[in-house]
């Protein structure tokens, strides 16, 4: 017997129409499915942090009693500003006006200008089709760099510290998403945050132009 905890805190932040699938309204997948949300991704307040959670009764009647021990202090100013901005979205949904239509418009042209720009600096990209993260394959710098100072043993962490420290650029490991015997997995990557100002992205990109230079792949 199978139980679902579905994370669909960007359900409203896919690409292309269509393309999410909620487990929950799969065959026979409803008594058995909790799916989650985030105000927070929703409305691109990460500093918010409201979430929901819903499914059958007989699931959901156990989250309840985790929530009432766990949870002792209620933001409710917070709590009556996500039910407006649903009120007011939901009576819109699908429209051009919606926020998560909008939104999903946006972020759409920053990810694929971010990922052309990596791609022609000899990075290779993977396109996500929903979210605001572009995982990246910078394994094509690696041997023309020196990790060597950095004590870290994964090589996406290696390579993320040293990019901080000399070039002002932050990326995430993503190897720390992995149990210990499956880092290798994640280690080949680094990840992009494409939620930020066009400005932003583009100094990222000056970045990485102005290195991949020094290292003689971009002339």
């Amino acid at each position: 017997d199978v139980l679902i905890i579905s994370d669909d805190v960007y359900e409203h932040i896919v690409y292309e129409e269509g393309s999410l699938v909620r487990v929950a309204s799969l065959p026979g997948m409803w008594d058995r499915t909790i799916t989650i949300g985030s105000a927070g991704k929703s409305f691109s307040v990460t500093g918010w942090k409201l979430g929901w959670m819903y499914g059958p009764a007989h699931l959901i009647k156990n989250c309840h009693v985790v929530h009432q021990h766990c949870v002792h202090q209620i933001p409710t100013p917070i709590q009556e500003a996500v039910a407006r901005a649903f009120e007011i979205e939901l009576s819109r949904l699908g429209e051009p006006e919606s926020y998560f239509v909008q939104i999903s418009r946006k972020l759409k042209v920053k990810r694929d200008k971010l990922a052309a720009e990596l791609e022609s600096l000899g990075l290779k990209p993977i396109m996500p089709e929903g979210g605001y993260f572009l995982m990246v394959d910078w394994t094509s710098l690696e041997d023309k760099l020196d990790l060597s100072g950095e004590t870290d043993t994964e090589r996406d962490y290696k390579f993320v510290k040293w990019l901080s420290k000399t070039r002002g650029l932050q990326v995430i490991p993503p190897s720390t998403f992995y149990s210990k015997e499956h880092k290798h997995i994640g280690e080949r990557f680094v990840r992009f945050c494409f939620i930020k100002k066009d400005q932003s992205l583009q100094e990222a990109v000056e970045i990485l132009k102005k290195l991949t230079t020094e290292l003689g792949i971009q002339e």
